[in-house]
């Protein structure tokens, strides 16, 4: 299959993956959000909030495949991986516009992930995330078809992991002060205590770091520079 053909199979795949994903989130909630999403969190059950983390986890599980069965190589395996993603996590939120009206705008704030601790920031943040993933997967995949060696040295791969870091940090900042202040870094990651999940759920945001967010971008962005002038010499 050339990557023409295989693009538009893995993009209709990871589109559906979003529409799966925005279908639970409508489940939910219509069940712990009856009047709309809105911060503080509602109470939710052990059971729930332990399976939501399973659920996150066999998501991941399944766009590794999506690398693993797409590619023989380890860097397009790695690209087929981020641009799945990337696609995934933006039409979920194109579906959940469709479905219900949210987000109100792309400076609305979202539960982004909940792994190792729950992330948190404007709808913009993570779409900005997905653009940069599907900026880095193309370079790959384009020059991987010119039949180009386009594996990642280590100073590349330490930029992307620098960078990640902290876009990871700037996600997980302004809840974990909100935990800290009752639990230490152990204590809040005890998602089946009750006592953990009663101050998660008066978590309200306050201000997203976009000075962080901004650094993290940057050191991946200029990471990206320094591999496309490399591939491409």
């Amino acid at each position: 299959m050339n990557l023409r053909k295989k693009l538009i199979t893995i993009t209709a795949f990871a589109i559906a993956m979003g529409f799966l994903e925005s279908a639970v989130v409508v489940y939910m909630r219509e069940i712990l959000y009856p009047d709309g999403f809105a911060f503080p969190l509602s109470p939710i059950p052990v059971s729930l909030a332990v399976t939501e983390l399973l659920r996150e986890v066999a998501t991941i599980v399944m766009l590794v495949t999506i690398g693993i069965l797409a590619a023989k190589r380890f860097s397009t395996g790695f690209a087929w991986f981020i641009y799945s993603f990337a696609i995934w996590d933006i039409f979920y939120y194109v579906f959940l516009k469709l479905l219900l009206g949210w987000p109100e705008s792309v400076l609305t704030w979202d539960v982004l992930f909940l792994i190792p601790t729950t992330w948190t920031g404007p709808v913009l943040s993570p779409v900005l995330v997905s653009l940069t993933m599907i900026l880095l997967a193309m370079v790959i995949l384009i020059y991987a078809d010119r039949e180009k060696e386009t594996r990642l040295h280590r100073l590349e791969w330490t930029g992307l992991i620098a960078g990640s870091l902290v876009l990871i940090f700037g996600f997980v900042l302004d809840y974990s002060q909100h935990m800290l202040t009752h639990f230490s870094v152990t204590g809040m990651l005890q998602v089946k205590n009750p006592e953990v999940l009663e101050v998660a759920t008066s978590y309200i945001p306050q201000r997203f770091p976009w000075w962080i967010f901004g650094i993290g971008e940057m050191i991946i962005l200029g990471t990206i520079g320094i591999y496309w002038k490399r591939v491409t010499q």
